[in-house]
């Protein structure tokens, strides 16, 4: 497809994550969320990143990024179409000017990503959310980078929203507001991922609009336990924890409390 002058399409993804995890006393649950601290620090983050945006062949442009107290840490890149990869000079005058850069253009091409580790005192359940958004414009999209963003966290409930904005338009003039086949967010899932989870789309398509959940189909319990061996459980508490984390999973799922 032949466009005339720059692709203006705006392609923004919005990625939550949610992991779950049985830890029975506080001390389990803060250890638990120390654990999520270090395991997905301001670090690691960044280098997720700086694989997701080689993936959908974009150029970082400038980063910040941080950790929080108590818990928590966030991570935002400024990035270009990797067609407008800027010199060496326009990076360090990127830099200088960061504040100025993201005030500009942030809202339009972007990755950030930020975590919010939670527990109750009251509730054996800790969860773990990761919240990422990605906004680019021109060629490049994020759909490609859902297998390697699904695959880089205890990926238990999944919500995608993904909207393309704008109108570019062809050579002879003729406006174009999807430069791209899509009917579903599922299109851009392997197939063996797909299987592991049930998922439901909510689709707006004269909008270019998309919605996917999905939640995890089978659970092995070892996996949701924290610091506790499954085989140390009688049959009866397994059943009961098993049924704690479906319930919390259906709950962050549906968007609505259980009783």
């Amino acid at each position: 497809m032949k466009l005339y002058g720059f692709n203006n399409l705006t392609k923004s993804m919005s990625f939550n994550i949610y992991d779950v995890c049985y830890a029975k006393t506080q001390a389990e649950q803060l250890d638990y969320i120390a654990y999520i601290d270090s395991e997905y620090n301001s670090d690691r983050l960044t280098k997720m990143m700086f694989k997701l945006t080689e993936m959908i062949g974009a150029h970082v442009l400038n980063v910040s990024k941080q950790d929080y107290e108590p818990r928590g840490a966030s991570v935002t890149f400024l990035i270009a179409d990797g067609s407008m990869k800027p010199s060496g000079e326009e990076l360090e005058a990127a830099a200088l000017s960061y504040r100025d850069a993201v005030t500009a253009h942030l809202d339009k091409s972007h990755v950030t990503v930020h975590t919010y580790p939670e527990f109750h005192p009251d509730r054996s359940i800790a969860t773990f959310r990761v919240d990422i958004d990605i906004a680019t414009c021109g060629e490049i999209s994020p759909l490609h980078t859902l297998d390697y963003l699904i695959g880089s966290f205890d990926s238990d409930i999944i919500t995608m929203d993904y909207r393309v904005r704008g109108f570019t338009r062809d050579v002879s003039g003729q406006k174009l507001f999807l430069d791209h086949n899509i009917t579903s967010i599922q299109d851009y899932i392997d197939e063996a991922t797909l299987n592991r989870y049930n998922a439901i789309d909510m689709n707006m398509y004269q909008a270019n609009l998309f919605h996917t959940k999905m939640m995890i189909k089978e659970i092995d319990l070892q996996n949701y336990l924290f610091n506790t061996d499954v085989y140390d459980l009688s049959a009866e508490t397994r059943m009961q924890i098993a049924e704690s984390l479906r319930k919390e999973m259906i709950e962050i799922y549906s968007g609505k409390n259980v009783f």
